[in-house]
């Protein structure tokens, strides 16, 4: 054990992370990046399947994007948006409403995707009393949602494993069918008529409820935390058209799935639809540094506006809102989607993941491998004809991604999935040369279960 690993084992409690079997077994310190590849204090190379937990999107190290920090770290590290203004908050501010779907005119910064989340429920909130309708003050969310780890982020959310512990906490939300045709129950013989029931179920719910309802809040395109949830063509505009349709707030949460993760810049994109507010992190600053951002209209942002007699203020913030040193990162990150046309060389990237997918499908353990643009899961049943899952108690896909290690693969799970989230830096020769890995290791994995040689992966991190 270096002395790194000791500290750590010593001082630090981990996120989502069960401490005895991480003080139990062995664990990679990691000492260095380079593009889409980590190196361990022992100078062991790995290539990072998960962009850091989603985070990074141009490679480590970035030369632009270190510049740009360098560059206004020379400057100052921090001034507070508590009556002040600095520049590279306000000039992201600028690029960020360009980017994003027209109509999403002002942005409220926070620190992250949780606080991204729980600004827009608060915003919802106060603008329907501002508004002159203090009775719309409920929320819907989908199956399986999660938003993050703040108490109303985690109130809007309902991945049972991740939220049951803080259930006396949080506040009531009406939750809908989660949007994923593979693990439905609803009976629909083909996506579209699983499309048809979501949307049916939800217009049923709005018809006596919307009155008081204040906003609907949904990951776009993919549940990720859940699993890598895929929802039909057609799903997101459908809400947006029904939301609408009864006056009820849309929130899409983008912190995932934004910044080109599903091969457009964001996944409303791919539907031209344009929510009401749009939650943003992870890829915001390109995996640099911590800062979530939350997008509104002008009408949401004009029901705050009074004397101050009238407390008509959105009363809430962060010590660090609109960080100098993250939007600078934020800046430099949408000039490299801009100056290297990110977005329009995806396709060939996207291409092999499919293709790798395909053939991951027809394994004997692999019951769905599902994509979306540059993310995927692959879901892991003992009987894939029966959808009957493995034993929990095994561990498979965590056995698999702790395996992947020594062939210099970084990849996570989420239960039996497996999570692929490349950054989109990664060439189409070195997304290949991933999933040739995390198939070496699924192939080891699977053969030991075969011939019964199979042991309980232990992973204290695995989600």
């Amino acid at each position: 054990m270096n002395k790194w690993e000791e500290l750590d084992k010593k001082y630090i409690w981990h996120p989502f992370t069960q401490m005895k079997g991480w003080l139990e077994n062995p664990q990679l310190v990691i000492d260095r990046g380079d593009g889409v590849r980590l190196y361990d204090t022992e100078g062991n190379e790995y290539l990072d399947a998960i962009s850091s937990l989603w985070v990074n999107i141009h490679g480590h190290r970035r030369k632009e994007i270190n510049d740009a920090i360098i560059a206004e770290l020379d400057k100052v590290e921090h001034s507070t948006l508590l009556g002040l203004i600095n520049e590279p908050s306000a000039e992201l501010a600028e690029k960020l409403v360009e980017v994003t779907p027209a109509g999403l005119d002002k942005v409220f910064y926070s620190d992250d995707g949780s606080t991204a989340v729980e600004a827009a429920i608060k915003i919802a909130f106060q603008y329907w009393n501002y508004a002159g309708h203090p009775e719309k003050k409920d929320f819907i969310n989908l199956g399986d949602s999660y938003h993050g780890d703040t108490v109303g982020a985690v109130s809007v959310g309902n991945v049972e494993v991740f939220h049951k512990a803080y259930k006396p906490l949080l506040f009531n939300t009406h939750r809908v069918s989660c949007p994923s045709f593979f693990h439905s129950k609803l009976g629909a013989r083909s996506e579209q008529e699983f499309l048809q029931m979501l949307l049916q179920e939800l217009e049923d719910y709005l018809k006596e409820h919307a009155q008081h309802t204040a906003a609907m809040i949904i990951e776009p395109l993919c549940q990720c935390a859940a699993g890598m949830l895929m929802q039909p063509k057609g799903y997101i505009r459908g809400v947006r058209e029904l939301t609408k349709k009864y006056n009820v707030l849309l929130i899409v949460d983008e912190v995932a799935v934004g910044f080109g993760r599903t091969g457009r810049m964001f996944a409303c994109n791919q539907e031209d639809v344009l929510p009401d507010m749009m939650c943003l992190s992870k890829g915001i600053s390109a995996g640099y540094l911590p800062l979530g951002a939350t997008l509104v209209t002008a009408e949401i942002f004009n029901a705050f506006l009074g004397e101050p007699t009238e407390y008509k203020t959105f009363f809430h913030g962060h010590s660090y809102t609109g960080n100098n040193l993250a939007c600078a990162a934020g800046l430099a990150s949408l000039k490299i989607f801009k100056d290297d046309d990110v977005i329009a060389g995806l396709p060939p990237k996207i291409e092999v993941i499919r293709q790798h997918f395909a053939h991951m499908q027809a394994a004997e353990f692999v019951g769905d491998a599902r994509q979306c643009g540059m993310l995927g899961g692959i879901e892991l049943m003992q009987d894939k004809g029966q959808k009957r899952p493995f034993d929990p108690a095994l561990q498979m896909a965590a056995g698999i991604c702790l395996n992947a290690r020594k062939y210099g693969l970084i990849i996570r799970n989420i239960g039996d999935v497996i999570v692929f989230m490349p950054p989109l830096a990664s060439t189409a020769g070195e997304i290949d040369e991933m999933l040739t890995r995390l198939t070496k290791s699924m192939e080891e994995i699977f053969a030991q279960f075969r011939g019964q040689n199979v042991k309980t992966f232990s992973d204290p991190c695995a989600f």
